[in-house]
This record gives structure tokens, sequence and C-alpha cells, in this order.
């Protein structure tokens, strides 16, 4: 019994009726996600879906130039793996662990089991697949259309959606990387939020004062996003949690060969 972790932590798998999720409840492996872990490489057979609980991963894409940025977080709202039960078993993205933590694993040919049975967990899959497509839509259009400093009012929004604390543990180097910026434009926005009294920076943390006020700097993204993953999950029955869903293993480190560091990470 581990009462710091349960599967119950991840909305996804929390919805799903207790008939359906015990099947595979002792399938589902407690990982540790250190900050950086590459969990997927584009391009690569996907081998394992991940449903994050503490932790929160980044799918980018990245140029032949070497510049990247990020099209979509997930964090306890969802999961990472889509192409494992849409038919395509790869993607073009690389997905990174942006805030280390915890999630459950469970290896592709289970999913894609579950999936099939068109139960609750293929619409719930489903349901979330259009909101993280709607995710992935809104971010190229801020990208676009609104400026740095309503970028990183967004990003900090939606990390914060995903985290127990308003204490965040980043770079600035990270958060460029992210919003596909130059590090220079993030120093500048992140010292207008800290000039208002919105936020606090200090090398690596990011600690926000005012959330409302944060949200009244954002652009309309950030409600757009919220407001349909609430939509498309609004009738989302979350199952009780019971010992048996409790139940888990201490976390375990992931093989090398399941993931690596991208140059750069630490």
């Amino acid at each position: 019994m581990s009462p710091l972790h349960n599967p119950s932590q991840n909305r996804l798998l929390a919805s799903l009726p207790t008939a359906e999720f015990e099947p595979f409840a002792a399938h589902l492996e407690l990982v540790q996600l250190p900050l950086g872990e590459m969990l997927y490489e584009p391009g690569l057979q996907l081998q394992h879906a991940y449903f994050p609980t503490t932790a929160i991963v980044s799918l980018h894409y990245v140029m032949e130039s070497g510049a990247s940025a990020e099209s979509a977080g997930v964090g306890n709202e969802g999961m990472v793996g889509i192409s494992l039960f849409m038919g395509g078993d790869t993607t073009l993205s690389s997905a990174v662990v942006q805030t280390a933590g915890h999630a459950y694993r469970l290896t592709g040919r289970l999913l894609k089991q579950e999936f099939n049975r068109a139960g609750v967990m293929q619409r719930v899959l489903l349901r979330y697949t259009q909101a993280l497509m709607t995710q992935m839509a809104q971010t190229a259009a801020c990208m676009r259309h609104h400026s740095v400093e309503q970028q990183l009012c967004r990003w900090l929004l939606l990390t914060l959606d995903r985290v127990c604390s308003r204490d965040l543990v980043m770079t600035q180097e990270m958060v460029a990387s992210m919003l596909g910026v130059r590090r220079e434009s993030i120093t500048q926005a992140a010292g207008h939020l800290q000039q208002a009294g919105l936020i606090s920076y200090r090398r690596g943390h990011i600690s926000v004062l005012d959330r409302a006020g944060l949200e009244s700097h954002s652009c309309e993204c950030y409600a757009v996003v919220r407001t349909e993953l609430g939509r498309l999950l609004s009738d989302v029955q979350f199952r009780q949690v019971t010992p048996a869903a409790s139940e888990s293993s201490p976390p375990q480190t992931r093989p090398a060969s399941e993931g690596r560091r991208p140059p750069g990470a630490h």
C-alpha cells in the first residue's frame, strides 16, 4: 500500500468504472519520471502509454535546425501515447518530462486491448484526444498571434492546473524552448510580470503570487483549452478510490533503453 500514489490521481484512470478498471489495474506500473527524461523520440515505435499523476510531459516538435517548440503539455488530466490507439504506433513529435514526478505506465498491447473493447475507456480516450487536438491548435494560433508575455501567462496557468503548488521549478532556457522564442524574450516577459506583482522569479524557480492577475494578463487561449477539456469530460463520473484501486508498487526507475535525456537537459 502506498498512501502517496494511486492510479486515481490521473483523471482518465479515475473516470473508469471499477468493472473496466480492475482487469488491467494490476498491469499499471508506477514509474518515476526525472526532469528531462525523453519518453518518445520522433519516428520510433511506441511501446508504452503513460498516465501522469504528478509529472508533466511536454510534446515537442524539433526542426532540422535544432530549434523546437511545445505543441501541448500533458499532466494528470491526460495520457501520453495517443498514437497507440489511433493506429499510428509512431509520432513525429518527442515527449520530454517538463516537471519531474510520477506516472502509471501501461504496455501498448494492453492499451489497445482495452480500447478495442469499445467501452467507457474508448469514449474517454477519444474525448481526451479531441481536447488534446484543441490544445495543439490553440497553441499554434497563440504562438502566431499573441505576445510572448501572453504566451508565458497561458503556459504558466496550464502548468499550475497540473501541479499542487504555486512554485514551479524551471529555467528561462526551458521556458524559451517550450514557447519557441529567444531566452531574452522570456527574461523581458517574466520581468514585466514580476514588476506587476504577478510572479516572483529566481534562477530556476518561478512562484505565482497572483493567479487572478495572471489570468487577466493572458490571452483567450488558456480559457479555450481549459473550457474544452472540462466540456468533453463534464459527464465523467469519477470512481471512488477503494483499497484495491489505491494499491501500487514503489516507484521504479525505467531502464535506460526506454528513454533518454535530450542534450543539455539537467
